[in-house]
């Protein structure tokens, strides 16, 4: 394990926080858009999009531990990465009564997103703690390399 290990690990960390608030601000852009994806010459409402993490695995060092009979197999502690961004599919679309909307359909309704703004609101805020955090982490651990370098003066 180098002196870096950390700094990498809150790297990733600090990367895939980045993503997800990427893809919540998309989310929160995207909450007025009817005609996000065109299905079989139709127009879809756009789909809320949720990111999956995964630990980082694969990795040379946890595989040469692995070979060498380390008992420290595990690819937790070796960062985080991002597997997958997928749509919510489960989730409905809403729909909202406007006969003046050119998406309207024969009744007039809209579909509108599948998105809802306060659970956006609540991931981003956690997204956003988890980013300070590893900031944090990143800087008590820069900090202690300093003073582990003013160690030989």
């Amino acid at each position: 394990m180098s002196i870096f290990h950390s700094l990498n690990t809150s790297a990733s960390a600090l990367t895939a926080q980045r993503l997800r608030m990427d893809v919540i601000s998309s989310n929160m852009a995207n909450v007025e858009t009817t005609r996000g994806k065109m299905v079989n010459g139709e127009w879809q409402p756009y789909r809320r999009k949720s990111v999956s993490f995964q630990p980082m695995e694969g990795r040379f060092s946890s595989m040469l531990q692995a070979a060498m009979g380390s008992k420290d197999r595990g690819a937790a502690g070796y960062g985080v990465t991002v597997s997958r961004i997928q749509e919510d599919r489960e989730t409905p679309f809403k729909l909202v009564y406007d006969p003046s909307h050119p998406d309207a359909n024969d009744e007039g309704y809209v579909q509108m997103p599948n998105v809802d703004p306060l659970r956006e609101m609540i991931d981003l805020m956690s997204a956003t703690r988890s980013y300070e955090a590893n900031v944090t982490v990143l800087n008590a651990n820069k900090a202690m390399l300093m003073k582990a370098l003013e160690i030989g003066k």
